[in-house]
């Protein structure tokens, strides 16, 4: 039986990206570094910055690009007293500038977001917000190269919780008997999360995703969650 999609029902494909979109703003820690360096230091290159973050030049150039082409941070060409191209000294926009006909990206996708989540309802969005959150924990456990100290669920969720520090989530690790917790003190999603409390499926969906792509074992274990948006005493997901 086939069903027609009504005007006012958004794509689950579009919320998946705005989601996404938001996770990977600021959600890498030398991205963030590189931001707030240049709010001090406007002007500064590629190479005082890879300095600064001690990583390669090549790497700052890469996050540089998305700064830029989020509209976070433009740059000037430096002039140099040696043969070659002008080096390029960077500065974070002046966010008090109001810009004629734009809109900071931001601002939007938060709109946006919002609007996917009153149009798709609380079971379909909370569904959602957990396979994002799934899909993206995997990309981040993936990228760690495991080791046998990571391959138990102890290990791993101690490993998980410096990577969601990494991404802004400021996470510590509870042992209690048997289980293992991860508890965030800080929400990237800020009050969107409290106008929508679905969207902390998002961080029981990530350490799923994280302790798949840490190849830790166990991981078919049930993972639980609490979170202030929804009126507990602490955001926690426990396995």
């Amino acid at each position: 039986m086939s069903t027609t999609r009504n005007e006012n029902e958004l794509d689950p494909a579009l919320f998946t990206a705005t989601v996404t979109s938001l996770a990977h703003s600021f959600g890498d820690n030398t991205r963030r570094k590189i931001y707030f360096y240049l709010r001090d230091n406007p002007g500064a290159t590629a190479t005082e910055l890879s300095r600064h973050c001690e990583v390669h030049a090549n790497v700052v150039r890469h996050h540089l690009e998305r700064l830029t082409e989020g509209g976070y941070v433009t740059f000037d060409n430096v002039p140099k007293t040696t043969v070659g191209r002008p080096a390029k000294g960077y500065r974070v926009v002046d966010e008090s500038l109001v810009m004629d006909g734009s809109m900071r990206r931001d601002a939007l996708l938060v709109a946006l977001l919002e609007m996917a989540l009153e149009r798709l309802g609380p079971d379909a969005s909370e569904a959602m917000a957990h396979d994002v959150g799934v899909q993206y924990g995997r990309t981040i456990g993936s990228a760690v190269t495991p080791t046998d100290s990571t391959r138990s669920v102890k290990a791993a969720m101690t490993s998980i919780a410096g990577l969601l520090t990494a991404h802004g989530f400021a996470a510590r690790v509870e042992e209690r008997d048997s289980e293992q917790s991860v508890v965030s003190e800080n929400c990237p999603f800020g009050s969107a999360a409290t106008h929508h409390p679905v969207l902390c499926a998002v961080d029981r969906g990530l350490i799923a995703g994280m302790l798949e792509g840490l190849g830790a074992k166990g991981t078919s274990v049930t993972l639980t969650s609490t979170s202030r948006a929804r009126g507990d005493d602490a955001c926690r997901v426990t396995a």
